[in-house]
C-alpha cells in the first residue's frame, strides 16, 4: 500500500479497474490518480486488470505509463500473470510497456512456463513469436516450459518426471500425442522439453 491514503481520484481508479470502465480508468488518471497505487498485497491497478483479464483497461493503464513489471508481494506483474490466464490479447496490451521477459515469478520461472503447465497453447506460440523470451529458462524448481523448440522429448524435469507424463497427469492428451510422437524413433511431433512452472 501506498505511505499515504488513497486520494478520492485513487479510490475511483481502484474502483474503475474492478469493473472494467475504461473510460472512468481516464478520468481517474486525468484527475491525477496514481497509476502505480498498490493494494494490501502490493498489487497495482495494471496487475488487477491483467488478472482479470481487462484488456482496454490494461491498454489505457500502459498508454498512462503504468509499469508492466511491477511485482507484489507474492513476486506477480501484470506480465507474468499473462503467463497463468493465458491471454493472448492481455500479452498483447502489455507489449508496448517494455515488459522484461527475463523476470521471474515466485518459483524462479518466466511467464511462458506457467503457460506451458497449464497448456495455454496460443500464449506460448505468441509469446515465442513475438518476444525473445529464453525458451530453455529453468526455475527454481527445476522444471522448464514444455515447448516446440528442437529439445529432447524425453529429458525429466528436475523430479525425473518427463514432459509427457505431466501432459498427461494434467490431461492435456493433444501435447501428450505430439510428444508420443516426437519421442519414436523417427517422430514426426515437435521435439519438447520440460516440466512446468
Amino acid at each position: 500500500m501506498s505511505a499515504e491514503p488513497p486520494t478520492p481520484a485513487d479510490l475511483a481508479l481502484s474502483q474503475a479497474v474492478r469493473r472494467g470502465d475504461a473510460d472512468a480508468v481516464r478520468a481517474a488518471l486525468r484527475a491525477g490518480a496514481d497509476r502505480e497505487l498498490r493494494d494490501e498485497q502490493g498489487r497495482t491497478p495494471l496487475l488487477l486488470a491483467a488478472l482479470a483479464d481487462r484488456v482496454e483497461v490494461a491498454e489505457v493503464l500502459v498508454a498512462a505509463g503504468a509499469d508492466v513489471n511491477a511485482q507484489d508481494a507474492r513476486d506477480d506483474s501484470a506480465w507474468l500473470v499473462t503467463g497463468v490466464t493465458g491471454s493472448v490479447p492481455m500479452m498483447r496490451a502489455l507489449l508496448p510497456g517494455g515488459p522484461d521477459v527475463t523476470r521471474t515469478n515466485r518459483f524462479g520461472g518466466v511467464s511462458v512456463i506457467p503457460a506451458s503447465e497449464r497448456g495455454h497453447v496460443a500464449y506460448v506460440r505468441a509469446v515465442l513469436a513475438e518476444t525473445d523470451i529464453d525458451v530453455d529458462h529453468v526455475n527454481r524448481l527445476g522444471w522448464t516450459a514444455l515447448l516446440a523448440a528442437g529439445a529432447d522429448p524425453s529429458l525429466p524435469d528436475g523430479d525425473g518426471v518427463t514432459a509427457r507424463a505431466h501432459a498427461e497427469h494434467r490431461g492435456f492428451e493433444a501435447i501428450a500425442d505430439l510428444l508420443r510422437r516426437a519421442e519414436s524413433p523417427g517422430g514426426d511431433g515437435p521435439r519438447a522439453k520440460g516440466g512446468r512452472r
